[in-house]
């Protein structure tokens, strides 16, 4: 009763409420809320910290930034979100303050795509070396199959792309990169997408800090030929999963194309199947024979891992 209590004292309040829908809609830095609401900073720094106290909010660090979104793990997130449902779509303030809202939405996302676009021929160069993206993207979901994905995490989450490949199969899901400019990606094309239920956070492969057990589905995706100890990065991968839950790598055959090394800062040229299959087997997974898709001159290779015991046939 106390936790209700709480959560109720903290939203009644005009400001707090818009603070709430508007985290509901995105995820927002304190200079960005400042900007909507025209309020001053500290003021609605704390009207924020109350929010989060209640458990109403969510906070995460990135960089010298911190990101505010409705909550979806505490014990108050139910009530954040029926009390988000009970606010009148028809209020005037609501429209203003959602207006300004897709003004700072607009702005990232020519941020975003002006990065994309410095960066288009450097992944274009890699791109064209082997078979079309839709088409590992498809393999990916066939292998994956049609079983609920309740926690989806994406490690090295780039421009997000992962994350809108499995958004329509997954309740919550989760993408970690180290680049603050590719997460700027990410959130903006997730937000265009209207993909609510994904978030991208500022994290090291090699250190998560993420609770053990927590997710049905990782992925690694095409993250591993970066690491300089790629049996540590899949050690941290296998520590998030919970039991019955898959570890997906995708990655690139082992190859000659010493380019990607010296212009692209690969790290591996690729991997033979028994390398990844070894660095499972010492995290106490299984492993399948990789799916292989041939291009030009890359061969991707997608490995589907799991606990022992635990891979159907």
């Amino acid at each position: 009763m106390e936790l209700l209590l709480q959560g109720l004292r903290a939203a009644a309040e005009p400001t707090r409420l818009r603070l709430l829908a508007l985290c509901a809609h995105a995820e927002l830095t304190v200079t960005e809320l400042t900007q909507i609401l025209g309020q001053s900073q500290p003021r609605v720094s704390r009207h924020l910290k109350l929010l989060c106290d209640a458990g109403l909010l969510e906070r995460h660090r990135e960089g010298t930034w911190a990101y505010y979104r409705l909550a979806d793990t505490s014990d108050c997130a139910h009530l954040a979100r029926t009390l988000i449902d009970l606010v009148p779509d028809c209020d005037d303030g609501l429209a203003r303050d959602l207006s300004r809202l897709s003004a700072i939405k607009q702005t990232r996302a020519a941020t975003a795509a002006e990065y994309f676009r410095a960066n288009a021929d450097r992944w274009d160069e890699i791109r064209s070396l082997y078979v079309p993206e839709q088409e590992v993207e498809a393999a990916l979901l066939k292998v994956i199959g049609d079983q609920p994905i309740n926690d989806f995490l994406d490690i090295g989450t780039g421009t997000g792309r992962i994350l809108e490949v499995f958004a329509p199969r997954i309740n919550r899901g989760t993408g970690i990169d180290l680049s603050h400019e590719m997460l700027q990606v990410a959130r903006a094309k997730l937000e265009q997408a209207g993909h609510r239920h994904c978030q991208v956070r500022h994290g090291d492969m090699y250190n998560l800090q993420l609770p053990v057990d927590e997710f049905d589905v990782v992925v690694l995706h095409q993250v591993l030929h970066y690491a300089e100890e790629p049996g540590a990065v899949l050690s941290e991968a296998a520590q998030t999963l919970r039991p019955g839950g898959r570890l997906l790598v995708v990655d690139f055959a082992a190859h000659d194309q010493e380019f990607l090394r010296t212009e692209h800062q690969h790290r591996w040229l690729g991997f033979e199947p028994d390398q990844v299959g070894d660095w499972c087997a010492a995290q106490g997974l299984e492993v399948r024979a990789p799916i292989e898709l041939a291009g030009s001159r890359l061969t991707v290779l997608i490995w589907l891992a799991a606990r022992k015991g635990e891979l159907s046939s």
